[in-house]
């Protein structure tokens, strides 16, 4: 599995639990209706640990453009590998929001809220003030990169110690970690504005509520659709730069 496959299918199995969790919870008739924020936040953070898992070993994992982008500008990843990343992102954060889609297909003319059919697919502010919303995001993205690259660096990789048993706690609990690190996210930062934390997250599935045959979906909302890219690509960047001057090559435990 290549780059561009590894991060298609970890994406699109990121979007297909993370979107399916927030149908299962707004949709009408769901069995899951009304199950709140805790049961979203839950099944994000699972989507992300089984993602990281099923297609870690290929690429990484990264499932992210904020984190491809914030990897490369600090040398983690060769700058050519970014567009097949890239492209490998939104292609499977598109296709995994057309998959739950077909799940929930019955449960579309029974959700009279086209604001909920929306939600299902993108993150909308519970406040709408465009620079606030952006700051937000720029601090969760901010805490999600940072997060990883200490996870990777403290515990994941020989590139500090060699240690079989690190490297072996990095291939066995680092998913797990970053899961909780999107738990953590989505809990204590996620109310203003959803927590897209992720550009292929938010802007895939957005198309594809465009584009698809939703009964009574409104309209996508593209004059929000940009704080989503922005923010997180902003605070990604920033993470892995704060990140690598708090801990500079060379440094070890």
């Amino acid at each position: 599995m290549g780059r561009f496959g590894g991060e298609f299918v970890g994406t699109a199995i990121l979007i297909l639990f993370g979107d399916g969790v927030v149908a299962a919870t707004l949709l009408a008739r769901s069995k899951a209706q009304n199950a709140g924020w805790i049961v979203i936040t839950t099944g994000w953070a699972l989507a992300v640990t089984v993602a990281v898992y099923a297609v870690g070993s290929f690429t990484g994992a990264l499932i992210n453009p904020a984190v491809t982008i914030g990897f490369a500008v600090t040398d983690v990843i060769p700058w050519k590998n970014v567009p097949l990343f890239l492209l490998g992102q939104f292609a499977g954060a598109f296709v995994g929001a057309v998959i739950v889609y077909l799940a929930y297909l019955p449960h579309w003319a029974e959700t009279d809220d086209p604001g909920l059919k929306l939600a299902v697919f993108s993150t909308g502010p519970a406040i709408r003030n465009y620079a606030q919303n952006l700051l937000t995001e720029i601090i969760g993205t901010f805490i999600l990169v940072y997060g990883v690259l200490a996870f990777v660096y403290h515990f994941g990789t020989d590139v500090i110690t060699g240690h079989a048993v690190q490297a072996a706690f990095a291939v066995s609990f680092t998913p797990l970690l970053v899961g909780g690190l999107v738990f953590a996210i989505g809990l204590s930062l996620g109310g203003p504005t959803g927590y897209a934390i992720n550009p292929a997250r938010d802007l895939g599935p957005r198309i594809a509520h465009a584009v698809l045959p939703i009964p009574g979906k409104g309209d996508s909302d593209w004059e929000y659709a940009w704080v989503p890219v922005v923010g997180p690509i902003i605070g990604g960047i920033l993470g892995a730069l704060v990140y690598q001057m708090t801990f500079p090559p060379g440094w070890s435990f």
